[in-house]
């Protein structure tokens, strides 16, 4: 039966961490497990490392299995929730249902029709109904956000400072639209704009611009600017950065990365910094007055 959404009111317990695909999902129970405080995976089949994931206290799923993961969170006694790590949206007829899912179904299906934030909120609506308490992965490692300022020796010029407002700008008018996070502009100029390609390919797109001769600026000009959709869930899907997204950035030929601090996530920090370092450009936390959060 069913527990009521007050039994999670309290927050002590084991923290049950949904695991897809990166690294995120192990620096985030490595954090939560230094405060001293147990971690669950509970791992998407065909996306979590299972190598990674062996290393952790740790239960395998299937996209759909509702029913199945109520019932071990609260044999392992989570009663907090986290989301991480790289899923891609699938169809619900890809879901392998179970029977805890069946009950729920009619809401699942409601929650796909709409972009991934409607679909996410829909989906953390669903678990709390059932005793669960949803957390940003932020909330429980806040030491995963990125700080203002530089990650590495190189800062934006005011050139740059004038594409990062024209990419903030742009992301939040298309925010009530529920499209991606992240877009590249140069000299004013919008070359590309997320959608549901992802970051990766989308520098990918723009770096083979650049070799087709769409693109005739000169090289290490241009920002991807990554940002919270405005009324964004925080607790799903925040901005990630990551050593990709640095080398994605530089084979676009661009002169760096803006995300706003404290709302983005970045995956291995040190890295990040050594790579763009490497590559010459910049990664840079933007602070609140700048990112208008």
């Amino acid at each position: 039966m069913d527990r009521p959404v007050s039994d999670v009111a309290n927050a002590d317990g084991p923290l049950a961490i949904i695991c897809g695909g990166g690294s995120l999902p192990f620096a985030i129970a490595d954090l939560v497990q230094r405060r001293g405080r147990k971690a669950v995976l509970f791992a998407v089949r065909g996306w979590a490392d299972p190598q990674r994931v062996a290393a952790y206290p740790h239960h395998w799923g299937a996209l759909g299995g509702f029913g199945r993961f109520c019932r071990l969170a609260r044999e392992e006694g989570c009663r907090e929730v986290v989301f991480i790590g790289v899923v891609l949206r699938p169809r619900p007829l890809q879901l392998r249902i179970d029977l805890g899912t069946l009950k729920v179904f009619p809401q699942i299906i409601a929650a796909f029709r709409g972009g991934d934030d409607h679909l996410l909120s829909g989906i953390a609506r669903i678990f709390e109904r059932h005793g669960f308490r949803l957390r940003g992965a932020h909330e429980v490692a806040p030491e995963i956000l990125v700080g203002e300022g530089p990650l590495g020796r190189y800062a934006p010029s005011p050139r740059d400072h004038q594409d990062i407002a024209r990419g903030l700008a742009l992301i939040e008018a298309a925010g009530p639209f529920d499209v991606g996070q992240a877009a590249v502009v140069a000299d004013g100029h919008v070359l590309a704009v997320e959608a549901a390609e992802g970051t990766d390919q989308m520098l990918q797109r723009v770096a083979e611009l650049r070799r087709t001769g769409r693109i005739q600026r000169s090289a290490a000009a241009g920002v991807l600017i990554k940002a919270p959709k405005p009324h964004q869930d925080r607790r799903f899907d925040l901005p990630t950065i990551g050593p990709p997204t640095v080398t994605g950035a530089a084979q676009a030929g661009l002169a760096g990365i803006a995300v706003p601090a404290g709302a983005t996530i970045v995956a291995e920090p040190q890295a990040v910094a050594a790579a763009a370092d490497r590559d010459k450009i910049f990664v840079y936390g933007l602070a609140r007055t700048d990112a208008r959060q």
